[in-house]
């Protein structure tokens, strides 16, 4: 069953920043890949970023980096998505997921190796 549970997006001024959160209440998420993905209207869900389970390792897609910036707390089995100079082009449902594997070695940004996922919490950027 899925734990996951998204919070703090919303509307923002294009060049604004918003926080996103990640709570997850079931399986403990610090031994998982944490990943972010979105999903604008029309088009398939997309990569955004991912933090491996020590949280040394990140991966970003490359219409994110330098501007969002993917965290863990594992005391609060939970990450967080920084999101900064945000565009229009942004605007989607923004997904946290874990991954399938426990203790992966590499970070993945392969949509299919995530099978829990939250329920989404729409960003509006805009001008």
């Amino acid at each position: 069953q899925a734990h996951l549970g998204e919070s703090g997006g919303g509307l923002v001024q294009a060049g604004g920043s918003l926080r996103l959160s990640c709570q997850d209440s079931g399986r403990t998420l610090r031994m998982y890949t944490l990943g972010w993905f979105r999903q604008a209207p029309g088009k398939e869900r997309e990569f955004v970023a991912a933090i491996n389970w020590r949280g040394d390792k990140t991966i970003y897609a490359d219409s994110v980096k330098d501007r969002f910036t993917i965290s863990r707390d594992v005391a609060k089995n939970a990450g967080s998505l920084q999101m900064n100079s945000l565009r229009p082009e942004d605007a989607a449902v923004y997904y946290c997921a874990a991954d399938r594997v426990i203790y992966r070695v590499t970070v993945t940004g392969t949509k299919n190796d995530y099978d829990e996922w939250g329920q989404g919490t729409q960003t509006t950027p805009y001008e």
